[in-house]
């Protein structure tokens, strides 16, 4: 008698010990899904991994996610594992109590069935049937507290789904849900990114045609005033709106949205001053460098400025040849206007010409925004004039 009493009590134990590594086999399973899940940027193939993993922890051959169609008020086997061809992604089921499914979309319950051909609580949808599926066990989905779906794990075996089975199954469906709800709320923040990225071009698409009003209406003004000065002054308030305007013009068109290639825009401010002034040659060696607008503005009035100067000062009505400029060294920005004309004034002092010259103030605040220095050197022959500052992407 007491060897018979050991050899059940080995048998039990061997028994509990296979029940033992099923179970953390099983949360092995979830764990490695959870890590997949988190990760996850494609819903479908998340959904698919979710049905191939949960099968495999159920030792099943046969799982299925149905997703809950609310128009037709059907579940739709979106993705699964063991199912024969036209399945997956083309057969609905009621969503009514007739069904584990449907019992477990409409109660919340997770539902264990494990005699489907003895059950008079649910019918046996026919593909499963087809499949000589014998038992199944079903756990709703919630993403947003909304639901979302079934997953089904379903076996032609003889066996039995158990209370643990049921509460694997139901760390599967959270894990889903958590996916489903992260990957909702970047797909809405990715559409508010476009969105805004959209506004944001169109914004600066009306200032750029806004300013191109503004400067047709100056040309306008020109038209009606004879005095040098008023001239002057007009030519160089618009090629002041003429940098803003182009800078809009980039920023709207650019791929990147709020930032600006201070090439491409310095290159166009250098050859619009430069078709104003037909008797100078501009020459720009400008590094390939992308700022952001809030640099790039005063960069291009900076440079506006500068080269304004130069046109204007340094050789006269017989014109010449003006260097410009602009690369990124040592964590510095530098941008640099050349001439080989007259030279700076004997007496030239910063300072003092702030107070006359609009221009010469503009250089001065625009240097201190960039929290830069912009220094005059006699170049011999010529001017140069440059400005350092710090490269703000650093």
């Amino acid at each position: 008698m007491a060897v018979v009493e050991q050899a059940q009590g080995e048998d039990r134990g061997i028994a509990g010990a296979g029940q033992l590594h099923y179970r953390l086999r099983q949360q092995s399973v979830l764990a490695a899904f959870g890590i997949e899940a988190l990760r996850a940027r494609d819903l479908d193939p998340m959904l698919q991994r979710a049905t191939e993993l949960c099968a495999e922890g159920m030792r099943s051959s046969f799982c299925k996610f149905l997703e809950y169609k609310a128009d037709r008020e059907t579940l739709l086997v979106r993705t699964g594992v063991g199912w024969g061809p036209g399945v997956v992604g083309s057969t609905e089921m009621r969503t009514d109590m007739g069904s584990p499914a449907g019992f477990a979309l409409q109660t919340g319950q997770g539902v264990i069935s494990n005699h489907l051909d003895q059950e008079e609580r649910f019918r046996t949808p026919q593909f499963m049937a087809d499949h000589k599926i014998r038992r199944a066990i079903n756990v709703l989905v919630e993403a947003s507290g909304q639901r979302y779906g079934v997953l089904e794990v379903d076996s032609p075996d003889e066996g039995r789904f158990e209370e643990a089975d049921l509460a694997f199954m139901q760390g599967f469906a959270n894990l889903i849900g958590v996916a489903i709800e992260r990957q909702e709320a970047e797909r809405r923040l990715a559409e508010a990114v476009e969105h805004q990225q959209l506004l944001t071009r169109e914004a600066s698409h009306r200032v750029k045609n806004s300013l191109a009003l503004v400067s047709a209406m100056l040309n306008l003004q020109k038209q009606e005033d004879d005095d040098p000065r008023v001239l002057r002054m007009l030519n160089d308030a618009q090629a002041r709106i003429a940098a803003i305007a182009q800078t809009h013009d980039r920023l709207w068109r650019s791929e990147r949205v709020g930032m600006v290639a201070l090439d491409d825009l310095a290159c166009g401010i250098a050859d619009q001053l430069a078709q104003q002034a037909k008797d100078h040659e501009v020459h720009c060696d400008i590094e390939t460098i992308e700022m952001n607008a809030d640099t790039a503005i005063p960069i291009g009035l900076m440079l506006t400025e500068l080269l304004t100067n130069a046109i204007k000062y340094a050789y006269g009505e017989e014109g010449g040849v003006i260097d410009v400029c602009l690369h990124a060294r040592d964590g510095q920005i530098v941008l640099s206007v050349r001439d080989k004309g007259k030279g700076l004034p004997a007496d030239f002092d910063m300072k003092v010409a702030s107070r006359h010259s609009l221009g010469m103030r503009m250089i001065t605040s625009l240097a201190r925004q960039l929290r830069g220095e912009v220094r005059f050197d006699d170049a011999a022959p010529g001017t140069c004039a440059t400005l350092t500052m710090p490269d703000p992407r650093d």
